[in-house]
């Protein structure tokens, strides 16, 4: 019977021999960015944490290696859209809430860290990591609801997340890294197979239309870039889940086609109150978290809550909140990290990181069409992992005497 990857041997073989403060250093940050990738779908408090411990390894790194800091070029566009974060702030309607929301971007800094420190076989330790962390979350989501009875709309499998939406957009990601790794991976195929119906029943289970769209396309996008043929089981999968499903779950998806259900009837209100919203604020928005402040104004005749949070739309969310100048910077930083993993799909030897990059933003996209994922914290670090990790996978380094182990150059 295959068992799960021995992380603790993979990684062992790794790390440098601890025989001077540079390499110790270097031992400290890989563990330090491994127990951040394996709490990430735990816990937001001491995910942050060790986010932040990973980034004072990686500042240390760079200082006593004298390193300049590198990232893929997508990073570039990731700090537009940051920069023009920061002009809204400048222009929002109320700096002070503006200000605090708007410290999501420091997160942006995962992806030079990732790339830093998850660099070769690494990428493929933490990727590993990632399914088998969210395997274990997803026993924990079944069990909530076949035995803790969060089984109802009212109370729905989370995990240990606060929140189901942020459960089931991680769920999204690990199905997208996971089905890659079973297509493309000879060498991680088995074990990710065995955790796919887990991660896939436990999705189902949150009963999440959005995400559930979300993995079934990320899905189809791996047979597609696998093989076109494979596109033909899509239906029959899908018929097979209408037919063993519990009711709730398929009259859930359901759903989504039905415009008398009141949620769906609000993303409608709110999609048309957030481009009144962005008609009178395009260029620089009305702030970070200030939708919710503004959005009793501009609330649709047609609106079932009274308020919202935000527009349960990433593109909408983000050209209300911060203008369209950033959506412009996002829509360029999304094209650009297509663009880098479809060209490594193509070239690589292990294309499966960068089949699980496509997927997840395929994810991301569909998911974000009913949710303000890119908002979410936790959805977000676990995005920038996946879509860093490839560029990591593919590094190469040549050693400077003069300097040690200072990397010199980059694919």
């Amino acid at each position: 019977m295959p068992s799960t990857p021995d992380l603790g041997r993979v990684t062992m073989s790794l790390l440098p021999d601890a025989d001077d403060g540079n390499s110790t250093l270097e031992i400290a940050a890989l563990y330090s960015l491994l127990a951040f990738v394996a709490v990430l779908p735990v816990s937001i408090a001491a995910s942050q944490v060790l986010l932040t411990i990973t980034l004072g390894c990686w500042i240390a790194l760079l200082v006593t290696q004298r390193e300049r800091p590198t990232a893929p070029p997508f990073f570039g566009a990731l700090l537009g859209y940051a920069t023009l974060t920061m002009v809204s702030v400048l222009f929002s309607l109320d700096r002070g809430i503006s200000i605090v929301d708007s410290k999501e971007v420091l997160l942006f800094l995962v992806v030079p860290v990732v790339f830093r420190l998850a660099r070769g076989p690494r990428a493929q330790t933490v990727a590993s990591l990632i399914v088998t962390i969210g395997a274990a979350t997803a026993v924990f989501g079944v069990v909530q609801y076949g035995i803790l009875e969060y089984d109802n709309l009212g109370q729905r499998p989370s995990g240990s997340m606060g929140h189901y939406m942020t459960y089931s957009g991680l769920l999204t990601l690990v199905i997208a890294l996971a089905g890659a790794r079973a297509l493309f991976d000879r060498r991680e195929r088995i074990w990710s197979l065995l955790v796919m119906p887990a991660l896939l029943a436990a999705l189902a289970v949150t009963l999440t239309r959005g995400y559930m769209i979300g993995a079934v396309a990320a899905i189809g996008v791996l047979c597609i870039l696998r093989d076109f043929r494979l596109v033909v089981v899509a239906p029959m999968v899908a018929a097979l889940f209408v037919v063993v499903a519990p009711p709730q779950i398929t009259a859930r998806l359901y759903s989504s086609f039905d415009m008398a259900d009141p949620t769906v009837r609000d993303r409608f209100a709110m999609g048309r109150s957030g481009i009144r919203i962005i008609g009178d604020h395009p260029l620089t928005g009305v702030g970070p978290d200030m939708v919710k402040e503004v959005y009793p104004d501009y609330r649709d005749p047609g609106a079932v809550q009274d308020e919202n949070p935000h527009l349960h739309n990433v593109p909408l969310q983000i050209a209300a909140e911060r203008g369209l100048p950033a959506l412009g910077a996002w829509l360029v930083f999304l094209a650009m990290v297509v663009r880098d993993l479809y060209r490594r799909l193509r070239s690589e030897a292990n294309p499966a990181l960068a089949a699980a990059g496509l997927a997840a933003v395929v994810g991301m996209l569909t998911g974000g069409l009913f949710e303000y994922n890119f908002g979410d914290s936790e959805f977000l670090m676990l995005f920038l992992v996946l879509m860093t990790l490839p560029a990591a996978a593919a590094y190469h380094s040549t050693v400077d005497p003069s300097v040690g182990s200072h990397p010199r150059k980059s694919t």
